[in-house]
Protein backbone atom coordinates (compact mmCIF):
# COMPACT_ATOMS: atom_id res chain seq x y z
CA UNK A 1 0.00 0.00 0.00
CA UNK A 2 2.78 2.37 0.66
CA UNK A 3 4.34 1.92 -2.66
CA UNK A 4 1.10 2.41 -3.93
CA UNK A 5 0.63 5.97 -2.52
CA UNK A 6 3.84 7.42 -2.97
CA UNK A 7 3.08 8.94 -6.44
CA UNK A 8 0.12 10.52 -4.98
CA UNK A 9 2.25 11.88 -2.50
CA UNK A 10 4.40 12.87 -4.99
CA UNK A 11 2.03 15.22 -6.64
CA UNK A 12 0.35 16.31 -3.83
CA UNK A 13 3.98 17.63 -2.63
CA UNK A 14 4.32 18.91 -6.29
CA UNK A 15 1.09 20.56 -5.99
CA UNK A 16 1.63 22.50 -2.50
CA UNK A 17 4.79 23.62 -4.21
CA UNK A 18 3.88 25.35 -6.65
CA UNK A 19 0.70 26.82 -3.92
CA UNK A 20 3.10 28.07 -1.75
CA UNK A 21 5.53 29.28 -5.04
CA UNK A 22 2.85 31.92 -4.88
CA UNK A 23 4.45 33.53 -1.78
CA UNK A 24 6.94 36.35 -2.78
CA UNK A 25 9.19 38.21 -0.62
CA UNK A 26 9.68 40.86 -3.43
CA UNK A 27 8.84 44.44 -2.84
CA UNK A 28 5.14 45.24 -4.25
CA UNK A 29 5.88 46.76 -7.59
CA UNK A 30 4.51 50.62 -7.97
CA UNK A 31 5.32 52.82 -11.18
CA UNK A 32 7.62 55.64 -10.27
CA UNK A 33 5.77 58.76 -10.86
CA UNK A 34 6.99 60.72 -14.17
CA UNK A 35 8.93 63.62 -13.47
CA UNK A 36 8.04 65.67 -16.13
CA UNK A 37 5.18 67.87 -16.72
CA UNK A 38 2.20 67.31 -18.27
CA UNK A 39 2.33 69.34 -21.22
CA UNK A 40 4.83 70.22 -23.47
CA UNK A 41 6.01 73.59 -23.62
CA UNK A 42 5.07 74.06 -27.37
CA UNK A 43 2.00 72.24 -27.45
CA UNK A 44 0.72 71.72 -31.65
CA UNK A 45 -2.91 72.25 -32.57
CA UNK A 46 -3.73 68.51 -32.34
CA UNK A 47 -2.11 67.23 -28.93
CA UNK A 48 -4.34 65.76 -26.64
CA UNK A 49 -4.74 61.52 -26.97
CA UNK A 50 -3.34 60.98 -30.28
CA UNK A 51 -2.16 57.59 -32.62
CA UNK A 52 0.88 57.70 -34.43
CA UNK A 53 0.95 56.73 -38.08
CA UNK A 54 2.32 53.48 -38.85
CA UNK A 55 6.25 54.27 -40.37
CA UNK A 56 4.44 53.26 -44.13
CA UNK A 57 1.54 55.56 -43.41
CA UNK A 58 4.28 58.72 -41.95
CA UNK A 59 6.42 57.89 -44.81
CA UNK A 60 4.91 58.75 -48.01
CA UNK A 61 7.42 58.71 -50.72
CA UNK A 62 7.39 54.93 -52.11
CA UNK A 63 11.29 55.22 -52.75
CA UNK A 64 11.85 55.63 -48.99
CA UNK A 65 8.91 53.05 -48.23
CA UNK A 66 10.75 50.78 -50.29
CA UNK A 67 14.52 51.34 -48.66
CA UNK A 68 12.68 51.25 -44.91
CA UNK A 69 11.80 47.68 -46.32
CA UNK A 70 15.17 46.55 -47.16
CA UNK A 71 16.90 48.29 -43.96
CA UNK A 72 14.60 45.77 -41.95
CA UNK A 73 15.27 43.00 -43.44
CA UNK A 74 19.00 43.44 -44.11
CA UNK A 75 20.16 45.80 -41.57
CA UNK A 76 23.16 43.81 -39.12
CA UNK A 77 22.48 46.02 -35.76
CA UNK A 78 18.95 44.81 -35.94
CA UNK A 79 19.63 41.17 -36.76
CA UNK A 80 22.15 41.30 -33.55
CA UNK A 81 19.17 43.04 -31.66
CA UNK A 82 16.52 39.75 -32.44
CA UNK A 83 19.21 37.33 -31.70
CA UNK A 84 19.54 38.95 -28.08
CA UNK A 85 15.29 38.80 -28.06
CA UNK A 86 16.34 34.98 -28.97
CA UNK A 87 19.27 34.89 -26.50
CA UNK A 88 16.86 36.19 -23.35
CA UNK A 89 13.82 34.01 -24.50
CA UNK A 90 15.94 31.22 -24.19
CA UNK A 91 17.54 32.59 -20.95
CA UNK A 92 14.37 32.57 -19.27
CA UNK A 93 13.41 29.27 -20.46
CA UNK A 94 16.49 27.69 -18.93
CA UNK A 95 15.60 29.55 -15.10
CA UNK A 96 11.84 29.06 -15.76
CA UNK A 97 12.23 25.08 -15.70
CA UNK A 98 13.78 25.48 -12.67
CA UNK A 99 9.92 25.69 -11.34
CA UNK A 100 9.20 22.25 -12.49
CA UNK A 101 10.83 19.04 -11.41
CA UNK A 102 12.92 17.64 -13.25
CA UNK A 103 12.26 13.79 -14.27
CA UNK A 104 14.65 11.01 -15.45
CA UNK A 105 14.32 7.19 -16.25
CA UNK A 106 17.03 5.47 -15.56
CA UNK A 107 18.08 1.56 -15.75
CA UNK A 108 21.15 -0.54 -15.09
CA UNK A 109 22.67 -4.13 -14.55
CA UNK A 110 25.52 -5.45 -12.96
CA UNK A 111 27.04 -8.95 -13.10
CA UNK A 112 29.62 -9.79 -10.60
CA UNK A 113 31.99 -12.91 -10.22
CA UNK A 114 33.49 -13.56 -6.73
CA UNK A 115 36.22 -15.82 -5.88
CA UNK A 116 34.96 -18.66 -3.98
CA UNK A 117 36.23 -17.64 -0.85
CA UNK A 118 33.89 -14.43 -0.67
CA UNK A 119 30.84 -15.95 -2.24
CA UNK A 120 27.65 -15.59 -0.02
CA UNK A 121 26.60 -19.54 0.94
CA UNK A 122 29.81 -20.77 0.88
CA UNK A 123 32.56 -22.30 -1.88
CA UNK A 124 29.57 -24.09 -3.05
CA UNK A 125 27.69 -20.98 -4.01
CA UNK A 126 27.12 -19.23 -7.46
CA UNK A 127 30.27 -17.54 -8.37
CA UNK A 128 28.44 -15.14 -10.67
CA UNK A 129 25.33 -12.48 -9.52
CA UNK A 130 23.42 -10.29 -11.34
CA UNK A 131 21.59 -7.18 -10.42
CA UNK A 132 18.50 -5.19 -12.62
CA UNK A 133 17.09 -2.04 -11.63
CA UNK A 134 14.78 0.21 -13.93
CA UNK A 135 13.33 2.95 -12.10
CA UNK A 136 11.83 7.18 -12.44
CA UNK A 137 13.79 9.62 -10.43
CA UNK A 138 12.74 13.49 -9.68
CA UNK A 139 16.25 14.93 -9.23
CA UNK A 140 16.73 17.63 -6.31
CA UNK A 141 13.16 19.60 -6.88
CA UNK A 142 13.37 22.67 -4.87
CA UNK A 143 10.14 23.25 -2.54
CA UNK A 144 9.92 27.14 -3.45
CA UNK A 145 8.07 28.04 -0.54
CA UNK A 146 9.39 32.12 0.06
CA UNK A 147 9.18 32.40 -3.84
CA UNK A 148 13.53 32.52 -4.42
CA UNK A 149 12.62 30.31 -7.89
CA UNK A 150 9.70 32.25 -9.00
CA UNK A 151 11.05 35.65 -8.38
CA UNK A 152 14.25 34.13 -10.26
CA UNK A 153 11.51 33.34 -12.90
CA UNK A 154 10.05 36.41 -13.05
CA UNK A 155 13.34 38.43 -13.66
CA UNK A 156 14.57 36.60 -16.34
CA UNK A 157 10.56 37.40 -17.83
CA UNK A 158 11.55 41.09 -17.52
CA UNK A 159 14.63 40.79 -18.92
CA UNK A 160 13.43 39.11 -22.01
CA UNK A 161 10.74 41.72 -22.70
CA UNK A 162 13.24 44.56 -21.50
CA UNK A 163 15.63 42.98 -24.29
CA UNK A 164 12.61 42.90 -26.77
CA UNK A 165 12.24 46.28 -26.16
CA UNK A 166 15.62 47.16 -26.93
CA UNK A 167 15.22 45.47 -30.24
CA UNK A 168 12.17 48.06 -30.93
CA UNK A 169 14.29 50.53 -29.91
CA UNK A 170 16.99 49.60 -32.69
CA UNK A 171 14.10 48.64 -34.80
CA UNK A 172 12.44 52.12 -34.55
CA UNK A 173 16.46 53.83 -35.02
CA UNK A 174 16.79 52.18 -37.84
CA UNK A 175 13.92 53.56 -39.90
CA UNK A 176 14.97 56.89 -38.59
CA UNK A 177 18.23 56.27 -39.89
CA UNK A 178 17.13 55.44 -43.58
CA UNK A 179 15.07 57.82 -43.62
CA UNK A 180 17.59 60.99 -42.82
CA UNK A 181 20.41 59.20 -45.21
CA UNK A 182 17.67 58.97 -48.06
CA UNK A 183 16.80 62.73 -47.05
CA UNK A 184 20.63 63.68 -47.27
CA UNK A 185 20.84 62.10 -50.30
CA UNK A 186 18.32 63.73 -51.86
CA UNK A 187 19.17 67.28 -50.61
CA UNK A 188 22.64 66.89 -52.14
CA UNK A 189 20.83 66.10 -55.50
CA UNK A 190 18.67 68.74 -54.99
CA UNK A 191 22.11 71.36 -54.73
CA UNK A 192 23.67 69.43 -57.30
CA UNK A 193 20.99 70.74 -59.38
CA UNK A 194 20.81 73.92 -58.16
CA UNK A 195 24.71 74.56 -59.31
CA UNK A 196 23.84 73.23 -62.11
CA UNK A 197 21.22 76.01 -62.90
CA UNK A 198 24.18 78.47 -61.06
CA UNK A 199 26.79 77.41 -63.38
CA UNK A 200 24.48 78.30 -66.35
CA UNK A 201 23.61 81.69 -65.05
CA UNK A 202 27.37 82.31 -64.06
CA UNK A 203 28.28 80.83 -67.92
CA UNK A 204 25.79 83.67 -69.06
CA UNK A 205 27.29 86.66 -67.16
CA UNK A 206 30.77 85.36 -67.81
CA UNK A 207 30.30 85.26 -71.42
CA UNK A 208 28.61 88.56 -71.16
CA UNK A 209 31.01 90.29 -68.86
CA UNK A 210 33.85 88.38 -71.76
CA UNK A 211 32.15 90.50 -75.16
CA UNK A 212 31.88 94.15 -73.22
CA UNK A 213 35.46 93.32 -72.05
CA UNK A 214 36.14 92.54 -76.20
CA UNK A 215 35.01 96.29 -77.47
CA UNK A 216 36.33 97.67 -74.17
CA UNK A 217 33.19 98.31 -72.31
CA UNK A 218 33.66 96.03 -68.87
CA UNK A 219 37.38 96.28 -67.73
CA UNK A 220 40.31 93.56 -66.30
CA UNK A 221 38.54 93.50 -62.75
CA UNK A 222 34.96 92.82 -63.87
CA UNK A 223 36.27 89.80 -66.43
CA UNK A 224 37.90 88.68 -63.38
CA UNK A 225 35.37 88.33 -60.64
CA UNK A 226 32.98 86.93 -63.26
CA UNK A 227 35.32 84.39 -63.39
CA UNK A 228 35.82 84.26 -59.95
CA UNK A 229 32.11 83.77 -59.33
CA UNK A 230 31.80 80.57 -62.06
CA UNK A 231 34.68 78.66 -60.39
CA UNK A 232 33.31 79.35 -56.77
CA UNK A 233 29.95 77.63 -58.19
CA UNK A 234 32.08 74.97 -60.35
CA UNK A 235 33.79 74.35 -56.65
CA UNK A 236 30.98 73.67 -54.80
CA UNK A 237 29.23 71.62 -57.46
CA UNK A 238 32.42 69.50 -57.04
CA UNK A 239 32.11 69.13 -53.16
CA UNK A 240 28.51 68.20 -53.54
CA UNK A 241 29.11 64.99 -55.96
CA UNK A 242 31.14 64.07 -53.21
CA UNK A 243 28.61 64.89 -50.55
CA UNK A 244 26.47 62.52 -53.32
CA UNK A 245 28.67 59.49 -53.09
CA UNK A 246 29.09 59.56 -49.06
CA UNK A 247 25.46 59.68 -48.53
CA UNK A 248 24.82 56.84 -51.11
CA UNK A 249 27.71 54.91 -49.01
CA UNK A 250 25.86 55.66 -45.69
CA UNK A 251 22.73 54.75 -47.41
CA UNK A 252 23.97 51.01 -48.57
CA UNK A 253 25.49 50.78 -45.33
CA UNK A 254 21.87 51.30 -43.63
CA UNK A 255 20.57 49.24 -46.12
CA UNK A 256 23.31 45.89 -45.30
CA UNK A 257 23.26 45.66 -49.36
CA UNK A 258 24.13 47.77 -52.40
CA UNK A 259 21.16 50.25 -53.39
CA UNK A 260 18.56 48.83 -56.16
CA UNK A 261 18.54 50.70 -59.23
CA UNK A 262 14.71 49.66 -59.76
CA UNK A 263 12.90 51.61 -56.94
CA UNK A 264 9.79 53.48 -57.18
CA UNK A 265 10.07 56.73 -58.35
CA UNK A 266 10.45 59.41 -56.07
CA UNK A 267 8.04 62.28 -54.99
CA UNK A 268 8.99 65.82 -55.53
CA UNK A 269 11.50 67.06 -52.40
CA UNK A 270 9.90 69.23 -50.08
CA UNK A 271 8.80 68.30 -46.04
CA UNK A 272 5.21 68.77 -47.05
CA UNK A 273 4.94 66.99 -49.64
CA UNK A 274 7.55 64.18 -48.27
CA UNK A 275 6.08 63.71 -44.43
CA UNK A 276 2.50 64.70 -43.15
CA UNK A 277 2.59 66.72 -39.69
CA UNK A 278 2.53 64.47 -36.16
CA UNK A 279 -0.12 64.77 -33.31
CA UNK A 280 2.35 65.42 -29.79
CA UNK A 281 -0.08 63.87 -27.70
CA UNK A 282 0.15 64.29 -23.56
CA UNK A 283 3.69 63.38 -21.85
CA UNK A 284 2.04 60.43 -20.42
CA UNK A 285 1.81 58.60 -23.78
CA UNK A 286 5.45 58.55 -23.95
CA UNK A 287 5.17 55.83 -20.97
CA UNK A 288 3.37 53.81 -22.91
CA UNK A 289 4.73 54.57 -26.81
CA UNK A 290 8.29 54.91 -26.23
CA UNK A 291 10.39 51.70 -26.10
CA UNK A 292 13.78 52.91 -23.96
CA UNK A 293 11.06 53.91 -21.35
CA UNK A 294 9.10 50.25 -21.74
CA UNK A 295 12.51 48.45 -21.98
CA UNK A 296 13.68 50.60 -18.49
CA UNK A 297 10.24 49.80 -16.74
CA UNK A 298 11.10 46.07 -17.34
CA UNK A 299 14.46 46.72 -16.38
CA UNK A 300 13.44 48.31 -13.01
CA UNK A 301 10.58 45.34 -12.65
CA UNK A 302 13.68 42.85 -13.05
CA UNK A 303 15.19 44.39 -10.31
CA UNK A 304 12.49 44.44 -7.82
CA UNK A 305 11.83 40.62 -8.61
CA UNK A 306 16.07 39.95 -7.86
CA UNK A 307 15.11 41.72 -4.43
CA UNK A 308 12.66 39.04 -3.97
CA UNK A 309 15.25 36.33 -5.02
CA UNK A 310 17.42 37.71 -2.46
CA UNK A 311 15.51 38.48 0.61
CA UNK A 312 14.22 34.13 0.06
CA UNK A 313 18.18 33.74 0.64
CA UNK A 314 17.79 34.18 4.05
CA UNK A 315 15.36 31.19 4.41
CA UNK A 316 15.62 27.48 4.45
CA UNK A 317 15.66 25.99 1.05
CA UNK A 318 14.11 22.52 1.30
CA UNK A 319 14.44 19.94 -1.92
CA UNK A 320 13.51 16.59 -3.22
CA UNK A 321 14.77 14.06 -4.60
CA UNK A 322 13.20 10.55 -5.08
CA UNK A 323 13.00 7.48 -7.01
CA UNK A 324 10.52 4.77 -7.89
CA UNK A 325 11.23 1.77 -9.86
CA UNK A 326 12.31 -2.29 -10.02
CA UNK A 327 14.83 -4.12 -8.74
CA UNK A 328 15.60 -7.77 -9.57
CA UNK A 329 18.69 -10.32 -9.89
CA UNK A 330 16.80 -11.77 -12.92
CA UNK A 331 16.60 -9.62 -16.03
CA UNK A 332 12.59 -11.22 -17.32
CA UNK A 333 11.12 -10.47 -13.59
CA UNK A 334 12.40 -7.37 -12.86
CA UNK A 335 9.04 -5.60 -13.66
CA UNK A 336 7.48 -8.26 -11.45
CA UNK A 337 4.64 -6.59 -8.85
CA UNK A 338 7.19 -8.20 -6.09
CA UNK A 339 10.37 -6.21 -7.12
CA UNK A 340 9.15 -2.56 -6.62
CA UNK A 341 11.02 -0.02 -4.74
CA UNK A 342 11.18 3.31 -3.88
CA UNK A 343 13.58 5.71 -2.08
CA UNK A 344 12.76 9.64 -0.70
CA UNK A 345 15.05 11.94 0.67
CA UNK A 346 14.14 15.17 1.35
CA UNK A 347 16.98 17.92 2.08
CA UNK A 348 17.06 21.31 3.77
CA UNK A 349 19.60 23.80 3.61
CA UNK A 350 19.65 26.73 6.39
CA UNK A 351 21.92 29.86 6.04
CA UNK A 352 23.99 30.42 8.87
CA UNK A 353 26.14 32.88 8.43
CA UNK A 354 24.62 35.36 6.32
CA UNK A 355 27.30 37.96 5.48
CA UNK A 356 27.52 37.33 1.81
CA UNK A 357 23.87 36.93 1.45
CA UNK A 358 23.14 40.27 2.82
CA UNK A 359 25.57 41.36 1.04
CA UNK A 360 23.66 40.26 -2.22
CA UNK A 361 20.11 41.45 -0.87
CA UNK A 362 22.33 45.52 -0.04
CA UNK A 363 23.22 45.01 -4.24
CA UNK A 364 19.79 44.20 -5.21
CA UNK A 365 18.87 47.71 -3.37
CA UNK A 366 21.50 49.58 -4.97
CA UNK A 367 20.52 47.52 -8.66
CA UNK A 368 17.13 48.25 -8.07
CA UNK A 369 17.89 52.19 -7.00
CA UNK A 370 19.72 52.37 -10.51
CA UNK A 371 16.94 51.19 -12.58
CA UNK A 372 14.31 53.65 -10.94
CA UNK A 373 16.69 56.22 -12.11
CA UNK A 374 17.26 55.45 -15.01
CA UNK A 375 13.87 54.80 -15.61
CA UNK A 376 13.23 58.15 -14.80
CA UNK A 377 16.19 59.66 -16.71
CA UNK A 378 14.97 57.52 -19.71
CA UNK A 379 11.85 59.61 -19.70
CA UNK A 380 13.18 62.95 -18.67
CA UNK A 381 15.65 62.46 -22.21
CA UNK A 382 12.19 61.46 -23.77
CA UNK A 383 10.26 64.78 -23.11
CA UNK A 384 13.26 66.59 -23.97
CA UNK A 385 13.67 64.70 -27.44
CA UNK A 386 9.85 65.52 -27.75
CA UNK A 387 10.09 69.16 -26.22
CA UNK A 388 13.12 69.85 -28.89
CA UNK A 389 10.94 67.77 -31.91
CA UNK A 390 8.15 70.42 -31.05
CA UNK A 391 9.96 73.64 -30.92
CA UNK A 392 11.56 72.90 -34.31
CA UNK A 393 8.17 72.15 -35.90
CA UNK A 394 6.80 75.31 -34.36
CA UNK A 395 9.34 77.59 -35.87
CA UNK A 396 11.14 75.66 -39.50
CA UNK A 397 7.77 76.72 -41.00
CA UNK A 398 8.15 80.52 -40.31
CA UNK A 399 11.79 80.48 -41.02
CA UNK A 400 11.29 79.00 -44.48
CA UNK A 401 8.71 81.31 -44.89
CA UNK A 402 10.78 84.23 -44.15
CA UNK A 403 13.69 82.11 -46.57
CA UNK A 404 11.23 82.27 -48.89
CA UNK A 405 10.34 85.61 -49.07
CA UNK A 406 14.10 86.76 -49.00
CA UNK A 407 15.03 84.49 -52.23
CA UNK A 408 12.35 86.42 -54.12
CA UNK A 409 14.04 89.78 -52.69
CA UNK A 410 17.41 88.86 -53.67
CA UNK A 411 16.42 87.41 -57.51
CA UNK A 412 14.38 91.10 -58.21
CA UNK A 413 17.63 92.27 -56.56
CA UNK A 414 19.72 90.48 -59.06
CA UNK A 415 17.74 91.17 -62.02
CA UNK A 416 17.89 95.06 -61.08
CA UNK A 417 21.59 94.67 -60.81
CA UNK A 418 21.70 93.16 -64.13
CA UNK A 419 19.76 95.83 -65.87
CA UNK A 420 21.72 98.68 -64.42
CA UNK A 421 25.12 97.02 -65.14
CA UNK A 422 24.27 96.38 -69.29
CA UNK A 423 23.01 99.83 -69.08
CA UNK A 424 26.46 101.39 -67.73
CA UNK A 425 24.36 102.23 -64.48
CA UNK A 426 26.04 100.65 -61.77
CA UNK A 427 29.25 98.66 -61.86
CA UNK A 428 29.77 94.91 -62.17
CA UNK A 429 29.99 94.92 -58.10
CA UNK A 430 26.49 95.27 -57.79
CA UNK A 431 25.85 91.90 -60.20
CA UNK A 432 28.42 90.37 -58.13
CA UNK A 433 26.95 91.34 -54.86
CA UNK A 434 23.40 90.29 -56.11
CA UNK A 435 24.36 86.76 -57.42
CA UNK A 436 26.38 85.86 -54.41
CA UNK A 437 23.38 87.29 -52.02
CA UNK A 438 20.86 85.12 -54.29
CA UNK A 439 22.75 81.62 -54.33
CA UNK A 440 23.40 81.96 -50.37
CA UNK A 441 19.89 81.98 -49.76
CA UNK A 442 18.91 79.60 -52.19
CA UNK A 443 21.42 76.74 -50.68
CA UNK A 444 20.63 77.60 -47.20
CA UNK A 445 17.05 77.45 -47.97
CA UNK A 446 17.64 73.59 -49.29
CA UNK A 447 20.32 73.08 -45.86
CA UNK A 448 17.00 74.43 -43.72
CA UNK A 449 14.33 72.11 -45.50
CA UNK A 450 16.54 69.12 -45.22
CA UNK A 451 16.99 70.11 -41.54
CA UNK A 452 12.73 70.42 -41.11
CA UNK A 453 12.76 67.07 -42.81
CA UNK A 454 14.95 65.74 -40.43
CA UNK A 455 13.33 67.77 -37.80
CA UNK A 456 10.27 66.03 -37.99
CA UNK A 457 11.56 62.18 -38.16
CA UNK A 458 13.06 62.57 -35.10
CA UNK A 459 10.04 63.83 -33.79
CA UNK A 460 8.50 60.90 -35.15
CA UNK A 461 10.64 58.67 -33.38
CA UNK A 462 11.08 60.20 -29.90
CA UNK A 463 6.90 60.10 -29.40
CA UNK A 464 7.85 56.25 -30.30
CA UNK A 465 7.20 55.77 -34.05
CA UNK A 466 3.81 54.36 -33.98
CA UNK A 467 3.87 51.94 -31.54
CA UNK A 468 1.03 49.27 -31.40
CA UNK A 469 0.28 47.35 -28.29
CA UNK A 470 -0.02 44.15 -30.73
CA UNK A 471 4.71 44.56 -31.39
CA UNK A 472 4.64 43.14 -27.92
CA UNK A 473 5.53 39.67 -26.93
CA UNK A 474 2.72 37.77 -25.25
CA UNK A 475 2.39 37.70 -21.53
CA UNK A 476 4.03 34.33 -19.59
CA UNK A 477 1.30 32.18 -18.03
Amino acid sequence: MMNRRLPARALAISALSLALGACSLAPTYHRPQAPIPDRFPVVAAEAGQAELPSWRDFFRDPRLQALVELALKNNRDLRIAVDRVEEARAQFGIVQSDRLPTIGAMGSGQITRAPADMRNGGADASSVSRSYTAGVGMTAFELDFFGRVRNLSEAAYQSYLSTDQARRTVQLGLIAQTAEAYFRLRSAQVLHGLMEQTLEARKGTLDLVQSRFDVGVASDLDLAQAQAQYDTVRADQIATERAMAQAGNALQLILGMPVPDDLPEPLPFGREQLLPSLPAGLPSQLLERRPDIVGAEHDLMAANAQIGAARAAFFPRISLTGLLGFASPELDALFGGSHRYWQFSPQIQMPLFSGGIKGNLDLAKARSNIAVSAYEKAIQTAFREVADGLAGEATYSRQLDALRATEESALRALKLAQIRYETGVDSFLQVQSAQIALYGVQQQFILLGTDALFNRVELYKALGGGWSADDLPEEAA
